[in-house]
């Protein structure tokens, strides 16, 4: 029953009648992982769907050179690894614990026999996949086109979006962000970032509070990037 409430509030699941769900539930594998715990890497053959229930993961790819580039960090409720099930290759990213969490886990055969059985699963997952397409694609366009300021600043907003809690003095970035991450995320280096974060403290754009970064003038943020 607990299972059945937690997969409702999935938009991947909206609208499923009760037996479906509940065959799911069945279906449904749950792991937990530490911080700092690989649940998958790039490259390993594709076998499942997950679903973060709680706690924070990263997903990153390697460039030939060997750096970490951060494709997205996974919020509860979010789905991942979906594209797997569509192409049936390798994860093309590694997924890797930030905060304690727990999964949910389907394995692609048994998503397979649902979406048969229910065509709208499969509209959902494809609406996922585009929404990933489609920050990617923004990402991308930030990153060839913009500076290193710009991109910092895009990325700051896009995360307090994603991840940010509006509290007296500003919106907090929910979890701990090193600066080798922000340069992992804009493509530059952690020097730069250092740089940059100091110059956005100067003009009282951000502070850092307990090492999380709080957005206190979005505007000015926002400017840059016109």
């Amino acid at each position: 029953m607990e299972n059945i409430k937690y997969l409702l509030r999935i938009p991947l699941f909206y609208g499923l009648p009760d037996n479906q769900l509940l065959e799911i539930s069945r279906l449904l594998l749950e792991r937990s992982y530490q911080k700092g715990r690989i649940i998958f890497m790039e490259g390993e053959p594709g076998e499942a769907l997950y679903i973060l229930k709680s706690g924070l993961i990263k997903l990153t790819r390697r460039s030939e050179d060997g750096r970490e580039h951060i494709l997205h960090f996974v919020n509860p409720g979010e789905v991942f690894a979906e594209v797997v099930l569509f192409d049936g290759g390798d994860y093309p990213a590694t997924a890797e614990v930030q905060e304690d969490c727990v999964v949910g886990i389907l394995r692609n055969q048994d998503i397979e026999r649902l979406i048969s059985q229910n065509p709208g699963m499969a509209v959902a997952m494809l609406r996922i996949m585009s929404r990933r397409l489609r920050a990617a694609q923004e990402k991308v366009m930030h990153l060839a086109l913009h500076d290193t300021a710009r991109r910092l600043a895009f990325t700051l907003i896009k995360m307090a979006e994603d991840h940010g809690i509006t509290k007296p003095g500003g919106i907090y970035i929910n979890f701990n962000l090193t600066n080798q991450e922000l340069a992992n995320l804009t493509g530059s280096t952690r020097e730069t970032v250092n740089r940059m974060l100091s110059s956005f403290k100067r003009s009282g754009a951000i502070e850092v509070d307990r090492q999380r970064i709080v957005i206190v003038d979005k505007k000015k943020l926002e400017d840059l990037l016109r």
